[in-house]
């Protein structure tokens, strides 16, 4: 008895040091690994047209949601391929199209690759100037796992052209439609034509975190960091831990290099 008596007494610093000992949380935060890619219409800057190349980035890249930009369905010059369709095959992922505009005898948008099955789909179109090129915003719900929260992703492409008046135009409308007080994890991602630190992501720096993004290429000539355009945003702030934040090294297969986040889902842990 006395025996069994020191053998406990030996283990209490242990079980009380232990996971889950005196009232802490156990559980593991959901992880997402967010990828947005704007992909040239398939089409890489060496000229070729390789989607097994693109789908070797976002497998690579181990991406659970993959917010993609101008992708063409159907179109002449991507020869009548259904890009996203045979993006998802090579990929073994879920996939969803949102269309922006009719173009070359298909149709021309944003997309989305998912991990997890889609609950639901909204292909919403952005308020575009009457000379301006069609934008919409692709919004699918998705249970991150099992034990995850329900989550609201979309994949947006901003107006390109260089007075920014119809992009602070969708990007307010991009917070109307989005933002909510309830709490509830959601992801904006996409290319937005816009710099950090411009009045289109101030915009959307009222109301969303922008992570700090790395970028591993060298300073542009000048010396001045290269800036991306393309951003992974989400509220709420309080939910989400950021674990990475980097551009890939990745600069042939398209005109935009990848940007993969990689988050952590906090807003639920319990703490008894």
């Amino acid at each position: 008895m006395e025996r069994v008596l020191a053998s406990f007494i030996l283990l209490l610093p242990l079980l009380w040091g232990a996971p889950g000992a005196r009232g802490y949380a156990t559980e593991v935060p959901p992880t997402v690994r967010v990828l947005t890619y704007n992909i040239h219409h398939g089409e890489g800057m060496d000229g070729r047209f390789d989607l097994p190349r693109l789908a070797g980035i976002v497998k690579g890249a181990q991406a659970d949601l993959v917010a993609l930009q101008e992708v063409d369905e159907g179109t002449l010059r991507a020869s009548g391929v259904n890009e996203l369709d045979e993006l998802a095959r090579l990929t073994d992922m879920h996939a969803a199209f949102g269309k922006a505009m009719d173009f070359s005898g298909g149709a021309y948008g944003v997309a989305v690759l998912s991990r997890w099955p889609l609950r639901d789909t909204h292909n919403n179109p952005l308020p575009s100037f009457d000379d301006r090129e069609p934008r919409t915003a692709l919004t699918v719900d998705v249970n991150v796992g099992e034990d995850g929260p329900l989550l609201e992703f979309t994949s947006t492409h901003l107006d390109q052209t260089r007075d920014s008046g119809n992009r602070l135009l969708q990007a307010k409308t991009l917070n109307d439609r989005l933002v909510s007080d309830s709490g509830r994890a959601t992801i904006l991602a996409g290319d937005m034509n816009a710099r950090q630190g411009t009045d289109v992501m101030n915009v959307f720096d009222e109301q969303w975190t922008d992570p700090p993004v790395v970028d591993p290429a060298p300073p542009q000539a000048n010396g001045r960091p290269r800036l991306s355009v393309d951003h992974v945003l989400v509220r709420p702030a309080q939910g989400w831990r950021v674990v990475e934040s980097r551009l890939l090294d990745e600069a042939v297969a398209s005109d935009h290099r990848p940007l993969l986040v990689v988050l952590e889902w906090t807003e639920n842990l319990s703490r008894r």
